[in-house]
């Protein structure tokens, strides 16, 4: 019992301290809006850069880490992602996932 105990407290420690600043995000995120739009709500109609507003804050996590890994292959997202730190990356998933996301048209 006190295993489970001390692995909740560990999980919720852990999450806490991924947490991200939208605020913080917000300031980090003005260099994407030239592709993905004011607040990541795209920049046309067409689909040439993804939506990234209202997105899932672990998708949004995962995307970046795997743009700076190389799994996911972009040339201008992984220059974009290569020197973001953890935090960098949780504030920018923490903005982007609080954004309305936008009906498509």
């Amino acid at each position: 019992m006190t295993k489970i105990i001390l692995m909740a407290a560990v999980f919720a420690f852990s999450t806490l301290a991924q947490a991200g600043d939208p605020a913080a995000g917000r300031e980090k995120a003005k260099v994407c809006a030239a592709c993905h739009g004011e607040g990541g709500v795209g920049v046309s109609a067409m689909q040439d850069f993804p939506k990234l507003a209202g997105q899932q804050n672990d998708y949004l996590v995962r995307a970046l880490k795997d743009y700076q890994l190389g799994v996911r292959k972009n040339p201008v997202m992984a220059a974009q992602a290569a020197n973001l730190k953890a935090a960098d990356i949780a504030d920018l998933a923490a903005w982007f996932s609080s954004q309305q996301a936008l009906a498509v048209k």
